[in-house]
């Protein structure tokens, strides 16, 4: 035989009442642990040093820096070395304006902790040629007219410089068919490795006829 239903109602105002006061007590309990620094009672130790010094070689001169270590490359770069031909355009790596190379291989200098790199060699468009004696890529952007603003050409010459370079290593891209042939600096190969270097001004065209002289320069 079983027992008799346990007449039981709960009414809406409670449930809220009660549940208010469960929120407000695990509030409180959570704002007495913080200032007490935990189960402890004692404040949360620091992890570790705020800063760090690092050593670089930037454009083949060596530079020792000490960095918050949430610096980015791109800031050390800009505000600790003065060196502000890579540009700061997104903050966020899509744009490509602040492209610089590290041990030959491209990269997104605002998506890099400076304090990452120990004992890296850093190459930005201040180390690739003189007003007197331009690199290829850069004396084929001027004469293509591959620059309109100018702000994404430090980043755009960079990249170009990579692309040229991964092509000849037969590093294929997405666009790349016979991945057992050598691979062509094709409009096609330059615009899918370029893709990344964003032109608000909408030089690209010119960015391409330029790119394409120099690999048929190199050829």
């Amino acid at each position: 035989m079983s027992p008799p239903p346990i007449p039981f109602e709960i009414r809406r105002r409670t449930l809220m009442a009660t549940s208010g006061a469960v929120a407000l007590g695990a509030i409180a309990a959570g704002r007495a642990s913080a200032q007490s620094g935990g189960e402890g009672g004692s404040p949360a130790a620091a992890v570790g040093p705020d800063s760090t010094t690092v050593t670089l070689t930037v454009n083949g001169t060596e530079q020792e820096l000490t960095v918050d270590n949430r610096t980015t490359l791109l800031d050390a770069l800009r505000e600790h070395l003065e060196l502000t031909g890579t540009k700061k355009g997104c903050d966020h790596g899509q744009c490509g304006a602040c492209t610089c190379s590290v041990n030959g291989q491209r990269i997104n200098s605002c998506l890099s902790l400076a304090v990452m790199h120990e004992g890296d060699e850093v190459e930005t468009i201040e180390g690739l040629g003189t007003p007197e004696a331009l690199d290829p890529m850069q004396a084929a952007f001027v004469e293509h007219d591959g620059f309109q603003c100018g702000y994404c050409t430090p980043g755009q010459i960079c990249s170009a410089r990579a692309v040229l370079d991964e092509i000849a290593a037969g590093v294929p891209s997405h666009v790349t068919g016979d991945l057992t042939a050598r691979i062509e600096a094709t409009d096609d190969e330059i615009r899918e490795r370029m893709s990344g270097n964003i032109c608000r001004c909408g030089a690209y065209s010119n960015i391409l006829a330029a790119i394409t002289q120099v690999a048929e320069d190199q050829a």
